[in-house]
């Protein structure tokens, strides 16, 4: 088996701890440990708990909580996992053989047709419709699908775009999926994240082969906490918790606790309030930002999430452009090659506001050098 650089992951790594101004998170500036021990989870009652293995699919109590927002799901649909990023490695991990057809949506975070290309699978490529508003092409889809199509992975709302799919286009997806008997992978990680606060539908219950995967990382704003959650039927989550053994094993004790807290239906609305109010509040500076260079970049405007994909309009290819920038600016954002469409930037929208003006300034002073 051979595992591809992951582009964009390794760009991240390499990087976004050295440079004046990271604008390549796709998630709000992170909550404190003292922001969430104001909420259910008492400072006492942390310093109790026993840093033993965990439950190895985690807690029965967190598993409730995760349960309670998907309808008809008990803690047997869900499997804990160290970050939404494992969620989707046990997935593929559990599903794909040498062969199989993956039809994938794109642009995208690349982690899914990466795994599914290592363990054999054979990707064809779906897009959104940058000209259609980001909307997917219903004939296109059905002429992918085949009888060797073993998943359809989606990721909704969108990493890059920030797009959210209508009814009917999930309906179409889930119906081209039952053709072909093949299952689903909904990447929901950004699902509560949306800007005008109507949470956005999830594919959980359209068909009876749909996985989704979820995670604290970016609607809760707890990337540090490293924790997932992949929901589906049972005997799937048996399958993917067999997986699970030869990984992580378990979610860290702590985690575990502190995501308890995080998703008490006391709380929880809370926290997704504050991403929401973060992005309401931060998105004008950016949609200002872009109208002010309209010569060089487009947005449509993102519906989820505290980021943006940026077509670009510039003298040197966004790869170099953003090379430069990293370079001669010490800003850090993401060319689109990297999610699998050139002739993008995507530019997170999540800082905190004096370091997203300041990131925007030096991107805009750039462009003035050219």
């Amino acid at each position: 088996m051979k595992i591809e650089e992951f582009k964009m992951e390794r760009w991240q790594s390499l990087w976004e701890n050295s440079v004046d101004i990271n604008l390549s998170e796709s998630g709000v500036h992170p909550m404190t440990l003292k922001e969430i021990l104001g909420g259910p989870l008492l400072p006492d009652r942390l310093l109790q708990i026993s840093l033993g293995y965990p439950q190895t699919n985690g807690s029965v109590a967190l598993r409730k909580c995760i349960s309670d927002m998907y309808e008809k799901t008990t803690e047997h649909h869900i499997q804990v996992t160290n970050g939404g990023s494992e969620a989707n490695l046990l997935t593929v991990l559990s599903l794909v053989e040498p062969g199989d057809e993956i039809i994938l949506m794109l642009p995208n975070y690349m982690q899914i047709g990466g795994l599914a290309q290592a363990f054999g699978g054979i990707i064809k490529p779906f897009f959104l419709h940058e000209e259609d508003g980001w909307a997917i092409d219903p004939a296109e889809l059905k002429r992918l699908v085949s009888i060797r199509t073993r998943l359809i992975a989606v990721c909704h709302p969108n990493n890059p775009t920030g797009s959210i799919l209508s009814e009917g286009e999930i309906r179409t997806i889930c119906e081209v999926a039952a053709s072909a008997r093949a299952w689903i992978l909904a990447d929901e990680i950004y699902r509560g994240a949306e800007r005008k606060g109507t949470a956005s539908p999830s594919f959980w219950g359209r068909y009876e082969r749909v996985i989704v995967t979820g995670g604290l990382s970016k609607a809760y704003g707890l990337p540090g906490l490293r924790i997932g959650w992949i929901v589906a039927p049972p005997e799937f989550i048996t399958r993917t918790w067999s997986c699970h053994d030869y990984t992580t094993i378990a979610p860290g004790a702590l985690s575990d606790a502190l995501a308890q807290a995080v998703l008490h239906p006391d709380y929880r609305p809370i926290i997704l309030e504050r991403t929401r109010g973060i992005i309401r509040e931060n998105f004008p500076i950016l949609a200002e930002w872009v109208y002010q260079n309209q010569n060089y970049f487009r947005m449509i405007a993102p519906r989820a999430g505290a980021i943006a994909f940026l077509h670009c309009n510039l003298p040197q290819n966004p790869s170099n452009f953003c090379r430069r920038l990293l370079q001669e600016k010490s800003v850090l954002i993401i060319p689109g090659d990297q999610l699998g469409m050139d002739g993008f930037v995507r530019i997170g929208f999540g800082a905190t506001q004096d370091r997203l003006k300041e990131g925007l300034r030096r991107i805009q002073e750039l462009i003035g050098n050219e």
